[in-house]
């Protein structure tokens, strides 16, 4: 993993990890816009185009705010955006969460493991994050893989509104 100036945040093996940019609203609604990529995001449906245009301001205003947010992963020999990744505080939560989505075209080549197994480190070395938690649907049995390769582990189950539970994983900083 090396650190990068400007609006690049970090690279691994094969993905760079950058800041989102005004450019980015047609990668983000081929992601974001896609009802079967956003199956296990939020509450699982698709954002409409403004919906995604709301999002990349609320993304800038993070910037702003925490120095961090959702970040574009594209890959490395390419230029094209093949996913999102990046730190939330859905609802003002005190702890910072994990997300991550990827185009159904990047599915299943390793690339959400890889980049999660860069952003942790990256949180705590040059954050100073201490703790990131992960929310993750019990039958998403993908991303629950994702999240234990990078090190999360299982800390509680919640209950939802409509009788559903989710899974809180939790990261630590090591010491």
């Amino acid at each position: 993993m090396k650190e990068l100036d400007g609006e690049r945040v970090l690279m691994t093996e094969r993905l760079l990890v950058r800041r989102w940019v005004p450019d980015d609203l047609e990668p983000l609604l081929r992601v974001y816009g896609d009802a079967e990529a956003m199956r296990w995001v939020g509450d699982g449906v698709a954002l409409t185009p403004q919906q995604a245009a709301n999002w990349l301001e609320v993304t800038a205003n993070n910037y702003r705010q925490r120095g961090y947010g959702m970040y574009a992963v594209t890959l490395r020999d390419g230029g094209a955006v093949i996913g999102f990744c990046g730190l939330v505080h859905p609802d003002d939560q005190d702890k910072p969460e994990i997300k991550y989505a990827f185009a159904r075209e990047y599915w299943g080549h390793g690339h959400a493991s890889e980049v999660v197994c860069a952003l942790l480190p990256y949180a705590a070395q040059k954050l100073g994050l201490t703790q990131i938690i992960a929310t993750v649907a019990p039958d998403n049995a993908a991303s629950r893989r994702v999240l234990g390769k990078a090190g999360m582990t299982l800390t509680d189950t919640l209950p939802e509104e409509d009788g559903s539970q989710t899974l809180l994983m939790s990261w630590h900083a090591p010491a």
